[in-house]
């Protein structure tokens, strides 16, 4: 069953919401709900997005409505600087351990279903569908950098989620899921789906990262042991979350603040582009010597 999603308002206190429409048989429902218990929600480093309330399809009893959080894809606005690439991938990781330590595998964390909360990005609020707009649809959001108004990144769609137990053994079978590239997936061979969500999220950082940019060649190594092959020669979320701040504690605030580069850019463009990231990284330093 194809899911059907919503923008909505809620009426106690008027804030914007998103209504998704499942199936009551889904486990979504029970490992959604699991993972927006009140102690869970407390902790910061869950990434998973908040399950506000559920109740019965007023049409179709078979089905159930699902109230989140609202939020927005993850790169809309874009990413503009490696430091933002940087604090995507920390609070990607850091999620996924979250998730793995409930003993519950994603089993679908492409980029599709990674968004973020940009409320603070957005001063001003902007429209559910023209999302670059105020609520009138007509005029343009102010919008804020990352820099100025950090975010906080969340996993969605636990449709294909699985959770076990703690002495039980974690193998799946199955083929679907938006990302077709990882070996193992299959109808008839169970594999382990903690060590597919690695996968997946490598295939993330190579894909939005890695392979668009220039200046993000330290995540190689992390990106090729999550991407290896054999599932078995995988790091656990943990293991690749202790070697990514590794890899971030090694870069310098300078490198941080400084723009991604897009592989696409042309030769007058990267000139025109750096000078005018050179004059901001002057601008902050002078900005910092003053204060």
């Amino acid at each position: 069953m194809k899911y059907r999603v919503i923008d909505s308002t809620r009426l106690s206190d008027g804030i914007r919401v998103m209504i998704k429409s499942v199936s009551r048989t889904d486990d979504e429902i029970p490992i959604a709900r699991f993972l927006s218990t009140d102690n869970l929600l407390q902790d910061p480093t869950n990434h998973c997005v908040p399950i506000l309330d559920i109740f019965d399809d007023p049409i179709d009893p078979s089905l159930a409505m699902l109230v989140m959080k609202y939020l927005r894809p993850f790169d809309n606005p874009e990413l503009r600087t490696i430091g933002d690439v940087t604090d995507f991938i920390f609070q990607t990781l850091e999620g996924l351990c979250f998730i793995h330590n409930q003993g519950v595998a994603h089993r679908d964390c492409a980029s599709a279903n990674i968004m973020m909360d940009a409320q603070l990005l957005f001063p001003q609020g902007h429209h559910p569908v023209r999302l670059g707009y105020l609520e009138d649809g007509l005029h343009e959001a102010p919008c804020l950098s990352r820099q100025e108004r950090p975010v906080k990144y969340y996993f969605i769609d636990f449709g294909l989620s699985s959770r076990f137990e703690e002495n039980q053994t974690p193998l799946v079978l199955g083929t679907k899921g938006r990302d077709k590239e990882p070996p193992e997936l299959d109808d008839e061979t169970p594999y382990n789906p903690f060590l597919l969500d690695i996968f997946i999220l490598g295939n993330v950082y190579l894909k939005e990262f890695a392979e668009k940019y220039y200046g993000l060649e330290f995540l190689g190594p992390l990106i090729d042991d999550m991407l290896q092959t054999e599932p078995e020669d995988r790091p656990t979320a943990e293991i690749a979350f202790r070697t990514f701040q590794k890899i971030q504690s090694s870069l310098t605030e300078p490198t941080l603040r400084w723009r991604l580069r897009s592989r696409k850019e042309t030769a007058p463009e990267r000139v025109v582009y750096d000078t005018v990231a050179a004059a901001r990284e002057g601008i902050y330093r002078i900005k910092r010597m003053i204060v």
